[in-house]
């Protein structure tokens, strides 16, 4: 009996543990790194800067071997894209996508957590978006057939994706992505696997500033700004995500979640609506909007993750805003004080 009573509390306690790490994982803070700029880091120098922070996931746009080769055994969570140029190749056939999983991501299969593989960013709607669903479909099938159950496959979409979203609850798919969107949410309901949305309050904020409240886009709002049915937002970014959850379950699916796979706020380059002050403070609250780990209006039963964008400022992009999203310099430093956990 004694036997007995040590093996059930060490069962329970390994369950305990188990939960533990689920949970810790989920509450991780995650930020994409990208690499347009010339005078970066090297990628082992990244990866000892996300761990230095306690940054635990990270989103990597293409399957770039330098940094997939540093993130071996960091204990860093990673999503993992497509280059959009490959999107046409992967869709073609699942031989095909498991000549660009065999090339790109198998090498690295041993050592690096790669919890997702998204298949194109930004691409619906667009020509190539009638590629976006085979290439998830044939990527899903390479997965399961090595047995990775660990691994989701799905894609990243912007909010051009939706029609009018104001309010959240009138929200569709615009006529230009609904098909391409429909077949994606439908798939992903089956596999189980999250849609990633690319959300960014700063847009809406700066393209009309005299209707869309500061402290609304960032967090700071005391009380009820928008109020749509039964549902009270004092925050922009929740409403973009119900937005979503409404256009989704307007194509008959109900059980797909949500991960923002870029949300931001830049510190220069647009005049007054760009400085470090207001990227801290919309920055500094996203991190803790996803430490909470909790839903949105709509869905206060599922949780809200995901990245912020993204690591450095980077110097090979258009000249203005687009080189100035970094939460880091070049060399290291913080470009302000953001803290992630």
């Amino acid at each position: 009996m004694a036997l007995v009573n040590i093996i059930l509390m060490l069962l329970t306690l390994a369950f305990v543990h188990h939960q533990v790490a689920i949970t810790e994982a989920r509450l991780d803070v995650g930020v994409s790194y990208g690499m347009i700029g010339n005078n970066l880091p090297s990628s082992a120098a990244v990866v000892q800067l996300y761990q230095r922070h306690k940054i635990g996931k990270l989103r990597l746009f293409d399957p770039n071997p330098d940094a997939l080769t540093a993130l071996k055994d960091s204990g860093i969570e990673v999503t993992l894209g497509t280059k959009n140029q490959d999107l046409q190749s992967i869709a073609s056939s699942v031989d095909a996508a498991k000549t660009w999983f065999d090339t790109y991501v198998q090498p690295f299969i041993n050592g690096v957590n790669i919890a997702y593989l998204t298949a194109g960013n930004e691409v619906v709607p667009g020509d190539l978006a009638q590629y976006v669903l085979p290439a998830i479909q044939n990527l899903q099938s390479v997965v399961d057939s090595y047995g990775y159950n660990e691994i989701g496959v799905t894609t990243v979409v912007a909010a051009t994706t939706l029609g009018n979203s104001y309010p959240p609850s009138s929200t569709t798919f615009s006529d230009a992505a609904r098909t391409n969107m429909a077949g994606i949410v439908k798939f992903l309901s089956s596999s189980g696997s999250p849609l990633m949305i690319n959300v960014y309050p700063y847009f809406a904020y700066a393209s009309d500033s005299a209707n869309v409240r500061l402290d609304y886009a960032q967090f700071t709002a005391t009380g009820t700004v928008v109020q749509d049915g039964s549902l009270s937002y004092s925050n922009l970014l929740d409403a973009m995500v119900d937005a979503f959850y409404w256009a989704i379950e307007k194509e008959g699916v109900t059980n797909v979640n949500l991960v923002i796979s870029e949300s931001g706020w830049p510190s220069a380059g647009n005049g007054d609506f760009t400085t470090p002050e207001l990227a801290q403070t919309y920055n500094q609250n996203l991190v803790k909007r996803f430490l909470a780990n909790t839903g949105t209006p709509k869905h206060s039963d599922r949780s809200l993750g995901g990245f912020i964008f993204a690591m450095f400022n980077e110097n090979q992009k258009p000249a203005g805003v687009e080189q100035n999203w970094g939460l880091f310099k070049p060399d290291g430093t913080p470009a302000y004080d953001i803290v992630f956990n």
